[in-house]
């Protein structure tokens, strides 16, 4: 289980973030330091109790457009070796000391507990509690057992980061970055997660976080 201090970060995780997107394919804005406000999101836990995996929404506000960006993060005590493009950034914990943030889609512990997520085997965790479950995450689980891998290839388009351990037969996970609302009763296929994030007046939305389909 993951323990949520209630401590400073220096910087912020909104700050890292803010110098980071702007570098990626999905980022719609033409501000290249952007005012970032976290908007919602969950937690998987890490079943060794080493890594802090948070899957986070920010949202952008420029001009009379609001995007909403899902960042899955992980949050390590020391490099996680061979990653150095995946580092978001550092930043000093007030009690645990300095933490490395990665973007998640490219470390293998929130691979594998995302694809024991999308088997129904790990339970999304309240982003701010401790030892809460999210009733608000809803996945459609996939059939089967749960097939984590530890080799796996991460690719960016203009929308998301495609996750594949490839072979035949392989399924793709799409991590959708640029996060749209859904309404009524969306009929979503086997290894989708939806979520909810808030906008400015406290008002509620809820979007696709995954999808996964055949690579």
């Amino acid at each position: 289980m993951a323990i949520i201090h209630r401590t400073t970060l220096t910087p912020s995780k909104t700050e890292l973030l803010s110098a980071w997107l702007p570098s990626r394919p999905w980022y719609r804005g033409t501000d290249r330091n952007p005012e970032l406000v976290k908007a919602g999101g969950f937690r998987l836990d890490d079943p060794a109790g080493e890594v802090g995996i948070e899957f986070m929404v920010v949202v952008h506000v420029e001009g009379e457009q609001a995007v909403a960006y899902h960042a899955p993060l992980t949050y390590r005590g020391s490099p996680l070796d061979d990653a150095q493009d995946a580092l978001i950034g550092t930043t000093e914990h007030g009690v645990l000391g300095r933490r490395w943030v990665y973007d998640g889609t490219r470390d293998p512990v929130l691979v594998a507990q995302l694809s024991a997520l999308l088997h129904g085997t790990a339970v999304p965790q309240a982003q701010s509690v401790n030892d809460t479950p999210d009733p608000t995450v809803l996945i459609e689980p996939l059939a089967g057992a749960d097939g984590a891998s530890p080799g796996f290839m991460a690719s960016d388009d203009a929308a998301c980061t495609v996750l594949s351990t490839g072979g035949t037969g392989a399924l793709a996970v799409r991590v959708h970055r640029v996060l749209q609302p859904v309404t009524g009763a969306s009929v979503l296929p086997p290894g989708s997660v939806t979520a909810t994030w808030r906008l400015a007046g406290d008002a509620q939305l809820r979007g696709v976080f995954i999808t996964t389909g055949p690579a």
